[in-house]
């Protein structure tokens, strides 16, 4: 059975070249936020790890907090689209998964994330999970794809 403390957290949709570069322990556990709405990252980090040989445990974003509140999480790894001395461009949840890391002193590496050609999603992602509303009509949604992680958090 993996041993989830000192877990690996995965956040964003990484790159599978970057996937491929990935080596947890041989009882390591490797969590791997969704990455709602389009629950993208889940599905293809997912896929990339398995072809690894490695087993991911899916989570929901939020769920990251009560990993880290447990002491559960090691090591994070956040898609990067770009970084500079001030910091990095990820996708949206990094910034969270940043502060949370630096918080409980646990080393976050970046990691190339699969090219994005959008900032900002649709309101209509977030209102709907897997083709459901969820949210009453005329309800808006804010859909920012990508956030600045400020480098101290890194």
């Amino acid at each position: 059975m993996p041993d989830s403390r000192g877990a690996l957290l995965i956040q964003g949709v990484l790159d599978d070249l970057a996937i491929k570069k990935i080596k947890p322990g041989k009882k390591q556990t490797v969590f791997v936020c969704e990455g709602r709405p389009s629950l993208e990252a889940g599905k293809l980090n997912a896929k990339a790890l398995l072809k690894q040989g490695i087993t991911p445990t899916i989570i929901c974003d939020n769920m990251a907090g009560f990993l880290f509140f447990k002491k559960m999480v090691g090591r994070v790894i956040l898609a990067c689209q770009y970084a500079d001395k001030g910091g990095a461009l990820c996708d949206t949840g990094a910034l969270v998964c940043a502060v949370l890391a630096k918080t409980h002193q646990v080393p976050v590496q970046l990691m190339p994330a699969r090219a994005r050609t959008r900032f900002l999603g649709s309101p209509g992602d977030i209102l709907s999970f897997e083709g459901k509303a969820i949210a009453p009509k005329g309800t808006q949604g804010y859909v920012p794809l990508v956030e600045w992680v400020s480098g101290k958090y890194l």
